[in-house]
């Protein structure tokens, strides 16, 4: 097996720019860890298209092989849990910010940050799922644990046509909650219902300015926006509904009051999936496989090779990204 592989390499140029190359590296050129993995798929994150692009400092060494996920087969290992041949996945650690990530033939990581693939779960399927669909599933759960069932009422999903978004609308709908999408994508109305949203919401019924407290519409919500849609989402949650808050598309602002919190017990749940434990990591991805419908992943993916990758990353930065994008490698 050669240990030649195509990557993508973001490196400085001048003070502030950078340059975006596809280039051919080796193992030598790797960083430290005790396991090495064929890399065969990752996939475009919002993360990735701001490090692709430069749009924001998520690069904090350089040059960097972006990519904060992907799926393989380990070729080599000293770490006990992992032997050749072993399917796995990563997701976050750092990967493609402070150490060499997904876009490449190769990798070598530590193996405490890689989990087995699940049985029933191919590496593609995996990255459609990706980083993306983890935080979603992390957010389910975060909702199951606060006691939000079905029968509570129905949850609302910010960012909804968005890679987040997409998986939790169709992670709730299968497991019986009705979910309402919000998008500032009128066109993909179809797609979310597909998806099994119940109803579609445009995005500025939740991005104006807040109130403290409006009428109650909401048992839960996931949301991957911030700024005053979750401003919003809050002072729309029932009484002892809970919202998993995971991204900042919106802006990491938050205004809000204390009024959702103390007159209706609601519970905002930070949502990290970067530094997420080893075991939260299993659970979401074991029951991915149970309650993520595999014709749904199929419906929100588009698969691309490292060629397309800067195209991607510009547009999930504009928007124009509905669902999840694999990149397959080679």
């Amino acid at each position: 097996m050669s240990d030649r592989f195509p990557a993508i390499l973001v490196s400085k140029e001048g003070e502030k720019g950078q340059k975006v190359d596809q280039v051919e590296l080796g193992l030598d050129d790797l960083m430290d860890g005790d396991v090495v993995v064929a890399v065969d798929h990752s996939t475009v994150n919002y993360k990735d298209g701001l490090a692709v692009t430069g749009k924001a400092p998520v690069v904090r060494r350089w040059p960097m092989i972006p990519g904060i996920d992907f799926a393989g087969t380990v070729d080599s290992s000293e770490n006990p849990d992992f032997k050749p041949g072993d399917k796995v996945v990563l997701n976050g650690w750092g990967v493609g910010e402070t150490h060499y990530g997904g876009f490449a033939g190769k990798a070598r990581v530590k193996g405490d940050w890689l989990i087995h693939r699940p049985d029933g779960m191919s590496g593609a399927e995996a990255m459609a799922i990706g980083t993306a669909g983890y935080t979603a599933m992390l957010c389910v759960l975060a909702l199951e644990r606060q006691g939000v069932t079905p029968d509570k009422g129905p949850i609302v999903v910010t960012g909804a046509a968005g890679g987040v978004g997409s998986v939790a609308v169709s992670i709730l709908s299968k497991l019986g909650y009705e979910v309402v999408a919000s998008t500032g994508r009128p066109q993909e109305a179809e797609y979310l219902k597909g998806l099994g949203a119940s109803e579609i919401i445009p995005r500025d019924e939740l991005s104006g300015d807040p109130r403290p407290l409006s009428k109650e519409r909401f048992a839960g919500g996931v949301d991957a926006v911030g700024s005053k849609t979750l401003a919003n989402v809050l002072s729309m949650t029932r009484y002892g509904g809970s919202v998993a808050a995971c991204g900042l598309a919106g802006g990491m602002d938050l205004p809000t009051s204390v009024a959702p919190f103390i007159l209706r017990g609601v519970s905002l749940i930070g949502v990290d999936s970067v530094m997420a434990p080893k075991a939260r990591r299993v659970e979401a991805y074991d029951r991915l496989v149970r309650d993520l419908d595999h014709a749904k992943i199929a419906a929100m993916t588009t698969t691309i090779g490292l060629d397309g990758v800067q195209a991607a990353a510009a547009d999930i930065l504009a928007g124009k990204i509905r669902g999840r994008v694999v990149v397959k490698i080679g």
